[in-house]
């Protein structure tokens, strides 16, 4: 068994496509629109299979990501280095997003940073080490 994918609901669809397309390489399907229900959604895809689904509609309220709470609390994505973890990081960084945690080794043994995406929602990148 695998997970298919992940989804989140995010404030706009068209801001969090364009930052995932930017920064993490993901191919966006076409948009998809309930008008019934005023439902906009992306399938995200990146490169190695993994799927992220945003999607957005009115009177869905955000709740406060800057602090730990129950439920999924971030996204991880593996890159193929350290330098890559930094550079990201530090792409992100200047384009004004916040940094939650500096690149470090975790206590798995893999290199990561935390970042935001533009709803605040934690992204994980990770960059196994090779010892």
């Amino acid at each position: 068994m695998k997970i298919h994918h992940m989804a989140a609901y995010v404030l706009d669809v068209e801001i969090s496509r364009a930052f995932y397309e930017k920064y993490f390489n993901t191919t966006a399907s076409n948009l998809y629109y309930n008008p019934k229900k005023e439902l906009k959604i992306y399938y995200l895809y990146f490169e190695d299979g993994g799927i992220f689904e945003i999607m957005s509609k009115p009177g869905v309220s955000p709740i406060n990501v800057s602090t730990e709470h129950i439920g999924y609390t971030h996204l991880s994505l593996s890159v193929s280095t350290r330098e890559l973890v930094d550079q990201i990081t530090d792409r992100l960084r200047n384009d004004g997003f916040t940094i939650f945690g500096e690149p470090r080794i975790n206590g798995a043994g893999m290199y990561e940073s935390c970042v935001s995406d533009p709803d605040g929602n934690r992204i994980e990148i990770e960059a196994a080490i090779h010892m």
